[in-house]
Formats: structure tokens, C-alpha cells, sequence
């Protein structure tokens, strides 16, 4: 195999992003365990059933839109179920499939706990960037994400009403 090895530029920005994505799920966990005591996957949880229809998914659609296995989220929902912000319960339509559902509480925290978070994103990423830059942010993480997410299982949740799929922005 002919590696080729990374330029010093190149090596630079690698570390640089490796830095990134190691630093900001800490900091972004701290902020919310600290001001609403919930961990940033507990957050996300609470967020994609805040987003659904009823405040409702199948356990296998809220897997996929929080990128997590079946057996994390189950364990994440029971933690949740246990402190009475989700509810789960047998899918109406498929009964062999299970609901979780946002209750009463968990709305209130989710919206309780959105401001800091939107705070800590907008601290730590946005408001350190310029108007270009975000967009540049933006197609950065398409670019990436056209690997990554091949499929767009998770990304393609957040495509613009209208927009062309990342995918094909690049082309």
C-alpha cells in the first residue's frame, strides 16, 4: 500500500479538527449537566421527540436520528422514563415496535434547557466565526459528511425545506 502521508499544512488542520471534536462534546455536556442535568445525548434525545409529530418516535427512528445504537437509546430512555420526562409504549401501528414519547416534563426541560445550549453553541462555534465562515462551517461539514453519512440518515433530517441534499450541492 502507497500511503500518501499529510502535508505539514495538512497535518496542522487535521489536529486542529481532531482538537475540535475531542474539546466540544465535553464542553457542551459540562453546560448542560451543570444547568439542566442532562447529559448532551439526553438533551439530543429530548430535542428529536420535541421536533416529532405528537412528540412521538418509533425507537428505531429516534435511533437513527440521534445516531445512536438500539441498545444506548434503550438505556438512555429508561433513565429518561425513570426521571418522567419520556414515556414508552407499544407503536399502535406495529406492535411489535416501541414508542417513545415526550411527556409533559420532558417538554419543560427541553425548553427549559434550550437557551443554554443554544447559548454554549453560539459561546463556543457561532459567534466566533463570521457570516462567511459559518457557511463555510456549513460546507465543510457537507463535504465530510458525504462520507460519513453517506445515506444521509442523520443530516439529511436538516436539509432546508427546498434544498438540494448536500450531496449533490457539491457536484
Amino acid at each position: 500500500m502507497n500511503t500518501t502521508w499529510l502535508s505539514e499544512d495538512e497535518r496542522a488542520a487535521w489536529v486542529r479538527l481532531v482538537a475540535v471534536v475531542e474539546l466540544l462534546p465535553g464542553v457542551l455536556d459540562t453546560q448542560l449537566r451543570k444547568e439542566s442535568g442532562l447529559t448532551h445525548f439526553e438533551y439530543f434525545v429530548l430535542a428529536m421527540l420535541s421536533e416529532a409529530p405528537d412528540r412521538t418516535l418509533r425507537m428505531t427512528e429516534l435511533a437513527r436520528r440521534t445516531n445512536a445504537t438500539l441498545p444506548r437509546l434503550s438505556h438512555v430512555a429508561r433513565r429518561l422514563e425513570d426521571a418522567g420526562l419520556v414515556m414508552r409504549s407499544v407503536c399502535p401501528e406495529d406492535r411489535r415496535a416501541t414508542n417513545a414519547s415526550l411527556t409533559d416534563v420532558g417538554w419543560e426541560r427541553v425548553v427549559s434547557a434550550a437557551p443554554g445550549h443554544v447559548g454554549a453553541v453560539r459561546r463556543f462555534v457561532i459567534d466566533r466565526l463570521s457570516a462567511v465562515q459559518v457557511e463555510q462551517l456549513g460546507d465543510i461539514a457537507d463535504a465530510l459528511l458525504g462520507a460519513l453519512d453517506p445515506d444521509r440518515r442523520l443530516t439529511g433530517l436538516y436539509d432546508p425545506p427546498g434544498a438540494a441534499p448536500a450531496q449533490s450541492r457539491q457536484e
